[in-house]
């Protein structure tokens, strides 16, 4: 089965044992006890350093909601900037308005920002009133190339009908990337409802939290 395995990784232990177990791609967070938060600048060299796969850093200020001030705007701005400097492939957001709709104007400012590096948004997506609308609004951007998204669920089980609708509405314009409690246990079967070309989980090659 042909697809990449984007692992979820928030140290550089993990990341060098995340390529040797396969993975294709990672994704640096810090803090994933708070849904992930931009990693420090000396985590984000070292790891660039030290592993061949490519690498999209999470761009986000502190857990909690997707609402950002206008100074936690201007630091996710710095932080892209900082990224673009080291070369990495490219960056994970998401920027929601006080109802929950996308925050099309700030997420627009930030993939400008980010070009020509690659733009993922995270599951912020996922607390959306309406998850087909904004997969349509983001393919309007085009800066942003993938979106990561549980269908809307707690789990990409859960939500697997929805990601696939997703998949067949996006068709080219954006790659669909289901995550939610993805493993090497389950990866190969949901792949075969849902046909991704992308999945990514903090578990998808290897348990690093046993």
């Amino acid at each position: 089965m042909n697809y990449i395995k984007e692992a979820c990784v928030e140290t550089l232990k993990q990341a060098i044992r995340a390529e040797k177990a396969g993975a294709d791609r990672i994704e640096l967070c810090a803090n994933l006890d708070a849904g992930g938060i931009t990693p420090s600048f000396e985590l984000i060299r070292e790891v660039k350093e030290r592993v061949n796969i490519p690498i999209r850093i999470m761009i986000r200020p502190r857990g909690g909601d997707f609402t950002y001030s206008q100074e936690e705007i201007r630091m996710m701005k710095m932080q892209i900037k900082y990224c673009k400097t080291q070369s990495i492939e490219g960056v994970v957001f998401g920027v929601l308005k006080r109802d929950n709709t996308l925050d099309v104007k700030t997420i627009s400012e930030l993939a400008k920002v980010a070009f020509p590096i690659k733009v993922t948004i995270h599951k912020a997506i996922d607390k959306t009133p309406n998850i087909m609308q904004a997969l349509e609004q983001l393919s309007m951007i085009d800066s942003v190339t993938t979106i990561l998204t549980s269908g809307g669920r707690t789990t990409a089980e859960e939500g697997k009908k929805t990601l696939r609708g997703m998949i067949e509405l996006a068709q080219e314009k954006l790659e669909i990337m289901p995550a939610g409690s993805i493993t090497t246990a389950n990866v190969a079967r949901l792949h075969e409802f849902v046909n991704a070309k992308a999945y990514h989980g903090k578990r998808i090659v290897c348990d690093f939290y046993d």
